[in-house]
């Protein structure tokens, strides 16, 4: 009876660990399978065959340098319902990366499109006025910032190879509000004074103490630049055909273009120039008098001599004023050279300038005032060789005084040039041989124009007249 009770309790002990046994394998086997088995994703809704599939979006954005930086994208703020990021765009005012989020419940290309517009301006509404900072101004397709100085360029027409001509121009907008003054130089391609000094005056402006515009075009005629030429590439003048004409001619067309896409939005000329065909000039204004907006902007530079000059036809000055653009010409130096003082002068009467219209406050000191002039002329030579001047630019003459001399390198005969009246030197003619009827000393005189002697070589408009190589015709400006 012992035994079989003894028997029947390791059956039991046995079959309990046998049980305990199968447990823990069991378990083993169920943790394993769950390790090795594929992690489900979860199946997309039905769609409705009725709806077509809208095409993959696309977003492609312009590489910039900044681009090659490191960058994160920041997790969005607010978890969105069934949205996916699904592009990266640049804020272009702070470049930083902004996540764009697209609710994938669209149906249609068109309103994932609209959700990305959506997503990068918000509510608001894009205008072409928002675009523009307020204060700005557009000039030449640019938008200039107050306080701002840019270059832009104006297209003056396209070389012979068909491609653009791009001349560039500087622009200094104030923070003030106020008028637009344009200074511009080198419309003869020689005259070099003027370019310097436009470069130094746009660049010694502080834009944040600026009140209203100066725009300056120091390379009005690149082509001429170029060539180191007064003239265009088809050696016509520029400054005869202002204002210009869409429909004439090469100089025709790119001062018509020049004239409407620069000078009808000034409020105020200086058109810089220098003596031409080995000329020098006095610092002068060239100005008709007999305007009233045009004397008061004479007021404005200084100790700088004027002389009245209605300006000829063709003109940038003239075409100005008949457009009702007050405008002066400023005459300093010669041509093909770089003259520090004619240069300083044009700089410190175009600040003088700015001060008197209350743009900018740059104050200068000046000694005694220049007199006005109200006619000049040219005297020339009366037979061809050696000149030699007696005189200096800015000298004051009397009648029949000796100016310089023309020696004949043949026959030693030597012709003294004598003033015709009393006056002032204010152009010449640098040492140099010349032919007869060359012009070789111009002579301002204070007194009206009705009181000169009646002179073949008089000219009432004041102009710096010389001889054309090529078309044999008097020029000036």
């Amino acid at each position: 009876m012992a035994t079989l009770v003894w028997t029947r309790h390791k059956l039991e002990i046995g079959a309990l660990a046998v049980l305990l046994l199968c447990v823990v394998v069991g378990c083993e086997v169920e943790k394993r399978n769950q390790l090795a088995a594929p992690e489900l994703s979860p199946q997309p809704p039905p769609t409705d065959p009725t709806k077509a599939t809208p095409p993959p979006i696309v977003i492609a954005f312009e590489r910039t340098a900044d681009w090659d930086l490191p960058q994160s994208i920041p997790e969005p703020e607010v978890e969105l319902p069934v949205a996916e990021i699904v592009a990266v765009a640049p804020d272009l005012a702070s470049m930083q990366v902004v996540p764009v989020l697209v609710d994938t419940t669209a149906d249609t290309a068109s309103e994932i499109n609209q959700a990305l517009a959506d997503a990068d301006h918000g509510d608001d509404e894009i205008t072409a006025e928002s675009e523009v900072p307020s204060g700005s101004i557009q000039f030449l397709d640019t938008t200039v910032r107050p306080g701002e100085l840019v270059q832009t360029t104006w297209t003056a027409g396209e070389a012979l190879h068909g491609a653009q001509i791009p001349t560039p121009v500087l622009v200094a907008h104030g923070i003030n509000p106020g008028p637009t003054l344009c200074v511009t130089a080198a419309v003869h391609g020689d005259e070099l004074n003027g370019i310097e000094a436009v470069r130094r005056l746009m660049y010694a402006l502080n834009p944040g103490k600026l009140t209203g515009t100066v725009v300056g075009v120091p390379i009005v005629n690149l082509q001429g630049f170029q060539r180191h030429s007064r003239y265009l590439s088809d050696r016509r003048d520029l400054n005869r055909f202002f204002p210009g004409n869409p429909r004439g001619s090469s100089a025709a067309r790119m001062a018509f273009s020049f004239f409407n896409d620069v000078i009808r939005h000034c409020d105020g000329l200086v058109d810089l120039h220098t003596g031409s065909f080995h000329r020098t000039n006095l610092p002068q204004l060239r100005a008709d008098l007999q305007d009233a907006d045009v004397l008061a902007l004479t007021k404005g530079f200084g100790s700088t001599v004027i002389l009245h000059s209605s300006g000829g036809e063709g003109t940038l000055r003239r075409a100005a004023v008949n457009a009702g653009i007050p405008a002066v010409t400023l005459e300093a130096g010669e041509p093909l050279r770089l003259q520090n003082d004619a240069v300083e002068h044009t700089v410190k009467a175009l600040f003088t300038l700015l001060d008197t219209m209350n743009m900018y406050d740059k104050r200068s000191l000046w000694g005694n005032p220049e007199p006005t002039y109200y006619s000049s002329v040219w005297i020339r030579a009366d037979q061809g060789g050696i000149l030699l001047s007696s005189v200096k630019l800015g000298r004051k003459v009397k009648r029949g005084d000796a100016l310089g001399t023309v020696t004949d390198p043949i026959s030693n005969e030597q012709v003294t040039i004598s003033a015709p009246y009393a006056g002032r030197v204010i152009g010449m003619a640098l040492n140099q041989f010349v032919m007869p009827g060359f012009a070789t000393f111009h002579i301002a005189t204070e007194a009206e124009i009705e009181e000169m002697p009646d002179s073949e070589n008089f000219h009432n408009d004041g102009l710096d007249v010389a001889i054309s190589e090529s078309l044999g015709t008097d020029e000036s400006e």
